[in-house]
């Protein structure tokens, strides 16, 4: 559909009591049709829509395109409208479109749906605000925020942690230093939550709506007035565009929202949205806010609870487009792991999904092309767990089963949430080999009190009879969902010997160490330095600390570490190798992140010489506007960033 953007704007510091100069403002983003567009008066302050309480009701029809791998064609169309006032430039979000042309084994694309606005608002006016009412009064009655302070928007939300608006591609100058020529003309793209809206009742972190802050770094050789440009952009999934064409929130929070009587009441409600066609789940119903991949030709936002959405770089201008959700051919389904793992050697993506029915744990791959293989359904996991991220080696596939477990019935029975903690559950590392058609060579180790939530690699040792896995360890898991601010990890070496089934595990350092990252071309194989973030408190990061694997077992396995100074903070850290002036060692690279000052406000992009006693600053480009704190990142090199399919 074709159509101009109309934007409405609101403050909100009456909704965040005691946290006005961090109130987040929330922008309302809907289309209007080309001929009212046309007819409108054109001076700028007719173009702002204000909120009405009688504004059409959300429709389902409001769907991100399904592609598939690989598309034969794609066009895209974009509307810019530019406000201007004193103090600052707003550009509202491009309105795109995508047009895909199926492969012949893909499911058929969804043919365009016809809206009359006047019957669809007057047919589903009462639904919406029945929903409505019934959301509001379990929010103050039944579940009100407050209650619940690591759900309370007003906390959740605050400082750093704040939403923001859009950024189209803007300059930013280099303050310090000057960016290493292998980082020239690639981005660096950081994902993370920010709740396109103003929540209506409790909050987590993990609920906010997926927006990706990427900066496009000057190619080498370019002028001397070429700087960075950084854009800020939502990833434009199926919940992202709803809401949007709603003008309020419509699909549930699922990691705060479902919780015990209230949580059994939000499910009828979001029954009865589904019942009025107020929502498709069948079209996603996940936020794409966690990390970010690039393979077979395309880069890929992702978030677990759904297929990976599509997006795009372009390499010329730096703006950052959503291509739409990709099912790879109508051969992927219900979701994926944000933390896929690209062999450095075949180019080979091997990935997971888990869920809450059998089978709990479903295993995959894709050639270096990004075809999908066939599934490899798990059925030894008798219980269904959080199993967010998992390793491979060179033959084998390792797979963490923690104590965070799936337990709905808890909701209804317990009064408490449908996932939590388990201190009764024995942790246990499944080890599968990588090319398995099914899971009947699967084994399984005991693993008493090591819970894996990120894993930094693996590899095989003593001819493939020992298989080595460094990985945080989850100390304070009862927290890890619901208290991040008190989580605890503590890394280390876990060592499996599949020839006589004993398992030992090394500690590698006693600090508060996650978000962890090698050397890319080092994964499945033996390594020797892994980079971290220093919790203060997760996720939060106050600074970054290199690990030598070769000291495990002579204590603290430091070998560098930088702190970002007080009240400075960051998220993720990631490696980019130096393939253009290094001399082939394994930690000859730069590490790169976004790093936040709480005291001044001040928003920077850092490079640090990740070979350094102390991870030396070398460059830094003073950002124009506020990053909030995140998840993981991804640095795209200027080859793949030209090697996109259109």
């Amino acid at each position: 559909m074709e159509g101009a953007l109309a934007t409405s704007n609101f403050c909100v510091p009456d909704l965040y009591p005691g946290n006005a100069a961090h109130a987040p403002r929330s922008r309302r983003l809907s289309y209007i049709s080309p001929a009212a567009s046309s007819a409108a008066p054109q001076n700028p302050s007719h173009r702002r829509k204000k909120k009405s309480t009688s504004s059409p009701p959300p429709s389902a029809a409001a769907s991100a395109t399904v592609l598939t791998s690989p598309p034969k064609q794609i066009e895209q169309q974009q509307v810019q409208e530019e406000h201007s006032d004193a103090a600052v430039t707003r550009i509202a979000t491009t309105a795109r479109t995508a047009r895909i042309s199926s492969e012949p084994d893909a499911p058929r694309k969804l043919p365009p749906r016809s809206r009359p606005r006047a019957r669809a608002a007057a047919a589903a006016s009462l639904p919406v605000a029945f929903c409505n009412a019934l959301e509001e009064a379990i929010n103050t009655f039944v579940d009100p925020p407050a209650l619940r302070p690591s759900v309370d928007p007003r906390h959740v939300l605050s400082a750093n942690f704040a939403p923001v608006d859009e950024l189209p591609p803007t300059r930013c100058p280099v303050v310090r230093g000057a960016i290493p020529r292998c980082l020239a003309g690639g981005a660096y793209i950081r994902n993370g939550p920010n709740p396109q809206h103003l929540p209506r009742g409790p909050h987590h972190l993990f609920d906010g709506d997926g927006m990706l802050h990427s900066l496009l770094l000057p190619p080498e050789g370019s002028s001397g007035s070429s700087d960075p440009v950084l854009c800020s952009r939502y990833v434009q999934t199926y919940k992202y565009l709803l809401e949007r064409e709603a003008g309020e929130p419509v699909m549930p929070n699922v990691f705060s929202g479902f919780h015990g009587l209230a949580g059994m009441a939000r499910g009828a409600v979001t029954a009865a949205r589904v019942l009025t066609g107020q929502m498709n789940p069948v079209e996603g119903v996940g936020l794409a806010n966690t990390s970010l991949a690039v393979f077979g030709g395309r880069l890929y936002a992702l978030g677990e609870s759904d297929l990976p959405y599509a997006v795009r770089v372009d390499p010329a201008t730096g703006d950052v487009t959503t291509l739409g959700r990709c099912d790879f051919g109508g051969r992927l389904s219900m979701g994926m792991t944000a933390h896929p793992k690209k062999d450095p050697i075949t180019g080979e993506v091997f990935a997971f999904r888990y869920g809450p029915v059998p089978p709990f744990v479903t295993y995959f791959r894709f050639d270096p092309a990004g075809n999908k293989a066939a599934d490899v359904p798990i059925f030894s996991v008798k219980q269904p767990s959080f199993l967010h991220d998992f390793a491979v080696t060179e033959r084998y596939a390792i797979f963490p089963e923690i104590q965070i477990v799936m337990n709905p019935m808890g909701m209804v029975v317990g009064g408490g949430a449908p996932v939590g903690a388990d201190p009764s559950m024995v942790p246990r590392l499944g080890v599968l080999p990588r090319y398995a058609t099914d899971e009947s060579e699967m084994r399984w180790f005991e693993v008493p009190g090591f819970n894996m939530m990120h894993s930094v690699n693996a590899w095989e040792e003593r001819g493939g009879d020992e298989i080595v896995v460094v990985a945080p360890n989850v100390l304070s898991i009862e927290h890890a969902l619901d208290r991040m601010e008190l989580v605890h990890s503590s890394v280390e070496l876990v060592r499996i010997n599949l020839r006589t089934g004993n398992v030992s595990r090394t500690p590698l350092s006693a600090g508060n160490l996650d978000f962890p990252v090698i050397h890319p071309g080092c994964l499945g194989r033996r390594n020797r330095y892994g980079y971290f973030g220093v919790g203060d408190p997760m996720p939060k990061i106050a600074g970054v600390v290199k690990l030598d694997f070769d000291r495990a077992g002579h204590g603290d396995c430091t070998a560098a570490r930088r702190d970002f100074g007080p009240g400075c903070f960051a998220g993720e850290p990631f490696f980019v190798p130096d393939d253009v002036e290094g001399n082939g060692n394994e930690d000859d690279g730069y590490l790169v992140c976004y790093v936040h000052n709480e005291a001044t406000g001040d928003n920077r992009f850092v490079v640090m010489d990740a070979r350094s006693p102390e991870l030396d600053i070398v460059a830094e480009v003073q950002l124009p506007s506020r990053v909030p704190y995140g998840f993981h990142g991804l640095f795209v090199t200027q080859a793949e960033l030209r090697s996109q399919h259109q």
